[in-house]
């Protein structure tokens, strides 16, 4: 809703870039679509390296978190 109240100002302010960025939005997320893809996928292997490292320490009964 805050987004859409920044447009409305913009498009009153500037009714020409608030029309380009309605057209370009879409563009520029398709655009920044692979890095958040590439982003989750370093995630995961972070998070499996983690595990695999932590795991003698699970298995030899270390801290329990809760």
């Amino acid at each position: 809703m805050g987004k859409f109240l920044l447009w409305l100002i913009l498009l009153l302010l500037c009714w020409p870039l608030a029309l380009a960025a309605l057209v370009l939005y879409p563009l520029v997320w398709l655009f920044l679509l692979p890095f958040r893809l590439i982003g989750i996928a370093v995630g995961g292997v972070f998070e499996l390296l983690r595990a695999v490292i932590t795991l003698p320490v699970r298995l030899l009964g270390g801290p329990r978190r809760l």
